[in-house]
């Protein structure tokens, strides 16, 4: 469980110390009794809503589509709907039991904030493929970043071990004692304009915020507009969104195995590096 879901329990009523109900924080001695009841979770019935979507592929087992920046990819505690699940059910129809109840379809996501390619499954045998695609790293994925500053370097290649920060629990970190998972980032400077460069990024591994934690942290230029890892008031260019787009998305089709590669279009909020570019990538 989460430390926030289990911080709501406790304040529900449903941990008790020695017999009697306890808050957050108290302080436990040698002997003592916790308990904790878990109540049944209540069903979730996901509604099919007529939600616009950008596809730029479909056939009869897999959907690509541009996600929007701001919308949500399933439902979950605090988005129960308006998510991209509620809008896949809409455009595709019965996707239940494909990946689970609450995730039906989705085989990667992104973050919220995060615009660009998705890949979506419409059946058990593509789900499983495009499962194990991404497990085995067989699906390239390049982002589009702008960050704060310029990185010393043109280009890099970043190794860690990302996990969950130690104190603030909506951030992930590097960890230096290797506790977390390994993740890499090939990158490559694109252009500067306004003391902010555009970054292209190429995954070889798929971690919780790992784009934005490798900007921030290892190359100490956070991505503008992120509002978790970004300090608005130092940011050099003001931006209306995060700035991270999947870019490039390319695999094998899960049924006929023959290459895809698909390119989610630019947003306009990135124009003035684009246009700064000397070549293209």
């Amino acid at each position: 469980m989460s430390r926030s879901r289990l911080q709501d329990l406790i304040k529900e009523g449903h941990a008790t110390l020695n017999g009697k109900p306890v808050k957050a924080g108290a302080t436990l001695k040698c002997g003592d009794a916790v308990s904790l009841t878990v109540p049944d979770v209540a069903e979730v019935e996901i509604k099919a809503q007529n939600i616009p979507l950008t596809i730029l592929y479909e056939d009869s087992d897999i959907v690509v589509l541009d996600k929007a920046s701001g919308l949500v990819v399933h439902p979950a505690e605090g988005n129960p709907d308006g998510t991209l699940v509620n809008a896949l059910l809409h455009h595709i129809g019965d996707l239940s039991g494909i990946g689970g109840e609450m995730r039906p379809g989705i085989v990667h996501r992104l973050d919220k904030d995060t615009s660009g390619c998705m890949v979506v499954a419409k059946n058990d045998i593509a789900h499983r493929r495009l499962t194990e695609a991404f497990s085995e790293r067989r699906i390239s994925k390049i982002y589009l970043a702008v960050v704060n500053g310029v990185p010393k370097e043109e280009s890099g290649r970043i190794e860690t071990s990302i996990g969950r920060h130690p104190v603030d629990r909506k951030r992930m970190s590097n960890l230096l004692d290797g506790a977390g998972k390994n993740a890499v980032t090939e990158w490559k400077r694109l252009a500067v304009d306004e003391g902010c460069a555009l970054i292209q990024c190429r995954l070889l591994t798929g971690r919780t915020h790992q784009i934005r934690v490798h900007m921030r942290e290892s190359l100490q230029c956070a991505i503008l507009g992120d509002p978790i890892y970004a300090n608005p008031a130092k940011q050099r260019v003001q931006v209306p969104r995060l700035m991270l787009h999947a870019w490039r998305l390319s695999f094998n089709h899960p049924i006929h195995d023959q290459p895809m590669a698909f390119e989610a279009k630019v947003p306009e909020e990135y124009g003035a590096w684009m246009e700064r570019m000397t070549k293209p990538e």
